[in-house]
């Protein structure tokens, strides 16, 4: 019995903490009317979009960034992540026609071009990093939800079996340095631009295992994982990381690194490799249940309205 009196005495020491910041965190919110963004802006008439929501699972991928070993280009690293909170993801891709509802309402600005121009029920292409995240903000307003681009790990999570492995199996060394470069450049002519890259209506590429739509068609995604440059040493372990935060990582057939500003991936701006066929995006929603507090500090600290 003493044990159990003292383990429920040190649980409502650690939740009374907690209990306590939440309501000083509310009564603060009020006051200051952090929480208008999510509340003032509610439009009944935007409906959320169909998402799928994939329970938590452990997973195996090859980690995001440009791995060196001794100075020599190497594959990166299998990691392995536990998910511990299900993962709510758009089953689609934001649409040309959600898309413009945002421009229409002053949310979003209008990109030139794009390959699915005047077409409707394709996925919006066309768009950079900025042109996502003000959409994601937009729909925050009009939902009263949290949405964001997801992480890549969580695009990862969400694509399942049609994550792509771009490891060459081959890596840089001082005996023969020429082998990776040989072998990338070999990988970089297979990959060649679709001769159409026409979007198509979404749902034509098909689903993945968890109900994901479209994960490897001809439109590339944002996420808002920046691009690094990571040094290891000769057990994996990692000697040095250098963020890239104004190039952000986009996945699709294979993973690029494109610059913030980018909306046509042909006119550059692709860190490595044949650059993506289109930019689009699709989102999470975020249901955790501080998100609201999170997002209403962000756009203040950034100034948004």
């Amino acid at each position: 019995m003493p044990t159990t009196k003292k383990t429920a005495v040190s649980l409502l020491s650690l939740a009374a903490p907690v209990v306590l910041l939440a309501a000083i965190g509310g009564v603060l919110s009020a006051k200051v009317g952090l929480f208008d963004d999510l509340k003032d802006g509610i439009d009944p008439s935007i409906r959320p979009p169909v998402t799928v929501t994939i329970a938590p699972r452990q997973m195996s991928y090859r980690a995001e960034g440009h791995f060196l070993k001794n100075g020599f280009a190497v594959d990166a690293p299998i990691v392995v992540a536990a998910i511990k909170q299900p993962l709510e993801i758009m089953k689609y891709q934001v649409t040309r026609d959600d898309y413009e509802r945002c421009v229409a309402d002053g949310g979003c600005q209008q990109p030139e071009g794009g390959h699915g121009a005047g077409l409707s029920g394709v996925p919006m292409t066309g768009v950079n990093y900025t042109d996502a995240t003000d959409y994601a903000a937009w729909l925050t307003k009009k939902t009263g939800e949290v949405w964001r681009l997801p992480t890549d790990q969580q695009w990862a999570f969400a694509a399942g079996s049609k994550f792509p492995d771009d490891a060459l199996g081959i890596d840089g060394t001082k005996d023969n340095p020429a082998l990776r470069w040989l072998a990338d450049y070999e990988r970089e002519s297979s990959r060649q631009r679709a001769k159409n890259p026409r979007p198509l209506p979404t749902g034509a590429f098909g689903e993945n295992e968890y109900g994901v739509a479209d994960l490897d068609g001809n439109v590339w995604e944002w996420t808002e994982t920046c691009h690094r440059r990571v040094t290891i040493g000769d057990d994996g372990e990692v000697l040095k990381e250098a963020p890239a935060c104004g190039i952000f990582v986009v996945n699709g057939k294979h993973r690029a690194s494109m610059s913030f500003f980018i909306r046509d991936p042909k006119s550059g701006g692709c860190a490595v490799g044949v650059p993506p066929d289109n930019l689009g995006f699709r989102l999470v929603r975020d249901g955790r249940w501080y998100s609201g507090y999170l997002y209403a500090f962000e756009r203040r600290l950034h100034g948004a309205g």
